[in-house]
């Protein structure tokens, strides 16, 4: 699917609503959740975070977190997007929710407001589980949304990973 970026409008389509299972376009989600709630808690990106203990060791593509390191959440959303660190992905989503599983719960919850009627999320990261599912449509609308934050329109052209320190 192909879209309007600013009205939303579709310029072309072809199975835009064929489920898929969504692999890391998952982190477009878990992108745009963090981001709305840093702005909500106008809490700012270059402050330093604890890691949480169950961000430690996740399979797949990973920035290889360290059990009580500190880190930059603009580096963890960073790692996250430009790297596809899954460890990044779960440690965002215990700093945003305070669970991953609320964290996800909070996935689908956005998802149906935005009005994806085709998706299920299952972790914030994509790996591989039983009934994750999404659509183009559907990450074409979660996507725009999140093209509105700044932050998220720097990372994804961005062409390495970020890091001034």
């Amino acid at each position: 699917i192909l879209i309007d970026g600013e009205t939303g409008k579709v310029l072309y389509e072809k199975d835009a609503d064929e489920r898929a299972y969504p692999a890391s376009t998952t982190k477009i989600m878990t992108a745009l959740l963090v981001l709305e709630t840093l702005e909500e808690l106008d809490s700012p990106l270059d402050q330093r975070v604890k890691v949480p203990d169950e961000a430690i060791g996740v399979e797949g593509s990973s920035l290889y977190l360290k059990k009580g390191e500190e880190i930059y959440l603009n580096d963890l959303l960073y790692g996250m997007m430009l790297h596809s660190g899954n460890d990044a992905a779960v440690a965002l989503s215990i700093i945003a929710a305070g669970d991953k599983d609320l964290f996800v719960e909070k996935m689908n919850n956005r998802a149906r407001e935005l009005h994806c009627k085709n998706t299920n999320f299952l972790n914030p990261n994509g790996l591989y589980d039983d009934n994750p599912y999404t659509t183009a449509r559907d990450m074409a609308i979660i996507t725009r949304e999140a093209m509105k934050h700044q932050a998220f329109r720097t990372i994804v052209s961005a062409r390495h990973l970020y890091s001034d320190r």
